[in-house]
């Protein structure tokens, strides 16, 4: 725990103003800075690459502009604070006192689901082995289990066009996610929307489980067995029940905000 500190207080942003900020900015900050290190927790990370963002409140001094926070280039996910964390325009101009830099290709994906998304509170982008695996099959995510039936049933495809630097991809990145909160993207990995980052954490976390599960059934070699089409027509109505009728988020993030605060609670300076 005393190492993950130490890094993270490396690591951190020593000019970000805690005073020139919104209670509601400090706070998006905390859960922002959380969800990162849960993400490293559940072993999900890829070294510096993939990211996350959050759209920052609105507050009465941000003229009316929208601003986003994401990982600064070069920090572990393990390391990420409040503190550290960047925040940037639509067009991911830096607007923090220091300048730094961020994942170019990380911020192409981000700024396009943010800016034709107004309830794209979070998104979160990974790489991880199995969601990498499940998004190169050609028949993608499989219903086979019940924790891909939540996905499933409103999951959404976009094919491979290269490191994501081409702004002309934003436009058909959209078009392809649609209303859905979870996407495929193709030979690459998978990407949750959610419009808190709670909710965006609990829909990546479903998605991460269903493709693990996928590969490890197929690993088996033997024939699999698909879910009843009648129970996965019926999916909605019970995730519904099952998460009170929102989208799930709030109900495990305190929970996971304890197991953190239990390990290392540094994220949130």
């Amino acid at each position: 725990m005393g190492q993950i500190a130490s890094l993270a207080s490396a690591g951190g942003n020593s000019s970000t103003n805690r005073r020139s900020m919104s209670d509601a900015e400090w706070q998006t900050r905390i859960d922002l800075a959380a969800c990162y290190r849960l993400v490293a927790l559940y072993g999900w990370d890829d070294l510096i690459f993939t990211h996350i963002s959050a759209r920052v409140p609105a507050s009465e001094g941000d003229g009316g502009h929208e601003y986003f926070l994401i990982n600064r280039y070069g920090l572990m996910f393990e390391e990420m604070t409040a503190s550290s964390l960047v925040k940037v325009d639509i067009h991911g101009n830096v607007v923090d006192d220091e300048p730094t830099a961020i994942n170019p290709a990380g911020f192409t994906i981000h700024s396009a689901v943010h800016e034709a998304r107004e309830d794209a509170g979070c998104v979160i982008h990974l790489h991880t082995p199995a969601g990498v695996a499940v998004s190169a099959q050609e028949g993608g995510l499989l219903p086979i289990s019940q924790t891909s039936l939540f996905p499933y049933v409103q999951l959404a495809y976009h094919d491979y066009e290269g490191v994501a630097l081409n702004p002309d991809e934003k436009q058909r990145l959209v078009a392809d996610l649609g209303r859905s909160n979870a996407m495929l993207l193709r030979n690459h990995g998978t990407l949750a929307v959610g419009r808190s980052i709670a909710d965006a954490f609990l829909g990546i976390y479903v998605l991460e489980r269903a493709c693990a599960t996928q590969v490890l059934a197929q690993s088996g070699g033997a024939a699999l067995r698909a879910v009843d089409p009648a129970i996965v027509a019926g999916i909605s109505d019970a995730a519904k029940k099952v998460t009170h009728g929102g989208g799930g988020g709030q109900l495990a993030w305190p929970a996971l905000l304890r197991k953190l605060d239990r390990i290392d609670p540094s994220y949130k300076t």
